[in-house]
């Protein structure tokens, strides 16, 4: 039906084009033919004045001819399109001299030349050469003042005030008589350029040439100053503007404002704002936009919050650009928790935040807030009569899904609904999307039955969510179904359709059909990607087949289709873990010859391979080519089974330097990385720390109780504690001992790494405590005839002493581990 169509299609766009070929050009100034609509739209035509302009020759006769007549009906607009799309820069000017002569108000119009600097500076600078001058004056136009002040400003923005100020110093040769306007327009392009110096010789000229300044001469040196950092000066030129009767306004406090917070002085910035009310200037946005991030440049996170809260918390009210601004800043450096607070402060003041400042508000809220808190801010922004944006709700609603709490997820579900904010296919998408991550596949086909009620049909992306959700549920059969509601509805499967499908047959070990479904791709003319490829590989690998799926990826290579880190770690990995560390080296090798970068996971594998084989040494070199690569920053926790793998063949220097080299970069590294080492190596530091404090404790206990043992009376109660401690610790000890050994030694053989090291400080523990009691109970020792039942316990808790330090020394490093290994 669509081919039958075309035909139609392309004859009716064939008679739109002949229709217009017929208009005949116009060639006269009639008035008649100005006002006939339609050949005033045959002359807005821009690129039939740009190949006018081309003419070198009779370009402004032919304008005239074209669109002398249209032009006042036709106005500045279709001047400034006629700019738009004239490339050369020459050719922009001709246009501009041929748009002055009729009138005024199209040579000063901010629009044309605002257009005409841009052109001017983008495409190339246009000298000011005497053949110019002559074309110039040849069409019967002269350069005109507003025509050199356009071209002073591009000189300026292109570094060129040199020139100008050579051609300011020419202008009588033109013609031409020096004004406000032409001094203005050298000044800002001298400060534009650096030249401040030279801005204040032609300020200091204008009285001379009978020329005034006025606020725009004050404001551009304020503005050259401040650049420099001298805010003094500028402070100085403020004072003598209005000495001269100049009243400074909102650009002047605004540059005032940011050379304060350059220099460092915000105290000063904030009195300028003071001022401005003295004098019933109004900042403007960019004004409170530039204090903001000034104070946060000065002063840096936490004490530009600090200040700026308390500011904005003393006024009676709040401009809208001063919160927005703050609340971006406190995104920016990473301080959620201020955001939420100066929120939920200036709400409490009777605030109201628009949809877009709130939605950086719930941004932040999700890095720092519970679920529940977040809900509550949602609510009583609603509830306060805010009308949140489909960016919040969608972000809300993911992490309800992700929490598993679908019943506050439906909640906001149907405020979306009842808003109208799912009005496109896209946004149905979206939020299918969303559900279908949460596994909810029911209440995301819902969806789609309701996008289709409501007028919007699903396309191929709807269906390929729904595909992907179903096959990591491993749900095939529903999958099959929807791939037949997509061909149905018109559409072809694509990559992420067949990738889709052969992944959730490969979670459901049907790997045939897999195959099977991999081989049809070619029938439908879609070509295999990478990702295609690594679900087959990691499926083969998951099920022993690690030789089919080399062959795999020796296919691969053949069809021309570069693997990826994924594509070989799922190899390395399945050769690591039956103990073929041979062949996972030599996958390595071939892809790192291959031009694939290793990665974490891949050196991750490697290492704990080469070290449970004691092989350290191609284990270290192997970390120091992980230290030398360029791509990205080495692990820190890769470090700790080749410490650990020193460390059980005696090679305790080695493990020692590592773990300092360690330490030195778990320093440099990133957030997340340096609180998970810096945890492990605090937990067993200290716990090392605390068995040394328990040993040196048993010697004080020891030789303290010859002089605080029982010499004076006891009462039987602290004597019968002292017993029952005595004889509870040490058969703790025991055990404890027999515990460890069973449970972490055999049983449970990988949690040794835990459990060891807190039966080695329950042991010392358990010693300090028995030898102390032993100790007071026994006082004096020399004048006491010991029975041989308490010597044999003096003789048994020396051992528990010695096995303690044997645990201590020698022990504790061999089962020292982290919990990723």
């Amino acid at each position: 039906m669509r081919n039958r169509a075309l035909p139609n299609l392309l004859r009716s766009g064939a008679n739109r084009r002949r229709r217009r070929h017929q208009i005949p050009p116009k060639s006269n100034f009639s008035t008649k033919s100005a006002t006939n609509p339609s050949h005033t739209t045959a002359a807005a035509d821009p690129a039939l004045a740009a190949s006018i302009l081309s003419d070198d020759h009779h370009w402004f006769r032919r304008l005239n001819a074209e669109f002398a007549a249209a032009l006042p009906l036709l106005g500045p607009r279709f001047v400034v399109r006629a700019l738009l799309s004239t490339d050369p820069p020459l050719h922009c000017v001709r246009l501009y001299v041929w748009a002055s002569r009729f009138g005024a108000h199209f040579a000063r119009d901010g629009a044309v030349r605002r257009a005409l600097v841009d052109a001017l500076w983008r495409r190339g600078p246009v000298v000011l050469s005497p053949r110019l001058v002559a074309e110039v004056r040849g069409c019967g136009c002269e350069i005109s003042e507003e025509l050199l002040c356009v071209f002073i400003e591009s000189w300026g923005k292109l570094g060129l005030a040199g020139y100008a100020h050579e051609v300011f110093v020419q202008m009588p040769r033109l013609g031409l008589r020096t004004s406000t306007p032409v001094y203005n327009a050298l000044i800002a392009a001298s400060v534009r350029s650096g030249a401040v110096d030279a801005a204040y010789l032609r300020f200091q000229q204008m009285p001379a040439d009978g020329c005034r300044p006025d606020c725009f001469t004050y404001n551009s040196l304020v503005h050259g100053v401040c650049r420099r950092g001298i805010v003094d000066e500028a402070v100085r030129l403020v004072r003598q503007m209005e000495g001269e009767g100049i009243r400074p306004n909102v650009f002047t406090y605004t540059m005032l404002v940011d050379g304060f917070c350059n220099a460092g002085r915000v105290e000063d910035a904030v009195r300028v704002l003071d001022r401005m009310k003295e004098k019933s200037v109004a900042p403007s946005e960019a004004t409170y936009r530039t204090m903001v991030h000034g104070v946060f440049r000065c002063l840096g996170g936490d004490k530009a919050y600090k200040m700026l809260s308390e500011w904005l918390g003393c006024g009676p009210s709040v401009h809208p650009s001063a919160c927005q601004t703050l609340l971006y800043c406190l995104s920016k450096n990473a301080m959620e928790k201020e955001a939420v607070e100066f929120v939920k402060k200036m709400s409490a003041r009777g605030y109201f935040f628009d949809s877009t400042t709130f939605s950086i508000v719930m941004s932040c809220g999700l890095k720092c807030l519970e679920v529940s808190d977040l809900c509550e801010l949602l609510d009583a922004f609603i509830k306060n009569g805010g009308n949140p944006g489909f960016d919040v709700y969608i972000m809300i609603i993911k992490t309800l899904l992700r929490c598993k709490n679908f019943s506050k997820a439906n909640h906001y579900l149907g405020h979306m609904v009842l808003k109208g904010l799912l009005s496109s296919v896209t946004s149905y998408n979206m939020v299918i999307d969303c559900l279908v991550k949460a596994g909810a596949l029911d209440k995301a086909e819902e969806f789609v039955k309701e996008m289709q009620v409501k007028g919007f049909l699903p396309n191929l992306v709807t269906f390929n969510t729904l595909i992907s959700g179903y096959s990591k549920l491993g749900n095939v059969h529903n999958a099959k179904v929807v791939l037949k509601m997509l061909m149905e509805h018109g559409f072809m499967p694509d990559i992420i359709t067949f990738t889709s499908l052969i992944d959730g047959l490969c979670h459901t070990h049907q790997l045939d059909d897999a195959f099977v479904c991999f081989d049809e791709m070619a029938e439908w003319g879609v070509q295999p990607t990478a990702q295609t490829y690594n679900v087959l590989m990691h499926a083969l690998c998951s099920v022993g087949h690690v030789n089919k799926a080399v062959d795999l990826l020796n296919k691969m290579k053949i069809d021309g289709i570069t693997p990826d880190a994924y594509s070989f770690n799922a190899l390395i990995l399945s050769f690591c873990r039956m103990r073929k560390v041979d062949k996972a080296q030599s996958i390595f090798n071939a892809m790192v010859k291959f031009g694939v970068v290793p990665d974490s996971y891949t050196y991750n594998s490697l290492i704990k391979a080469l070290c449970a084989e004691r092989r350290v040494n191609e284990a270290k070199e192997l970390l120091h080519a992980r230290e030398c690569s360029s791509c990205s920053t080495s692990n820190n926790q890769l470090y700790w089974p080749v410490v650990c793998a020193l460390t059980k063949v005696g090679r305790f220097s080695e493990a020692g330097d590592l773990m300092n080299k360690s330490f030195s970069r778990n320093t440099q590294s990133s957030c997340g990385s340096k609180q998970i080492i810096e945890s492990e190596v605090a937990v067993q530091w200290s716990e090392t720390r605390q068995q040394l404090l328990l040993i040196v404790t048993v010697f004080a206990l020891l030789a303290g109780a010859t002089a605080l043992g029982p010499s004076s009376p006891i009462a039987d109660a602290m004597l019968t504690a002292v017993k029952a401690a005595h004889l509870l610790c040490f058969s703790t000890f025991w055990g404890v001992t027999i515990w460890a050994i069973i449970i972490g030694g055999i049983i449970m053989f990988k949690m040794r790494g835990k459990v060891f090291p807190v039966c080695f400080t329950v042991n010392v523990a358990c010693t300090v405590t028995s030898a102390a009691a032993f100790a007071w109970l026994n006082c004096p020792w020399p004048a006491a005839v010991a029975p041989l039942a308490e010597c044999r316990q003096l003789v048994v808790l020396l051992a528990a002493a010695g096995f303690d330090l044997a645990n201590l020394l020698i022990f504790t490093p061999w089962t020292l581990e982290v919990s990723d290994y």
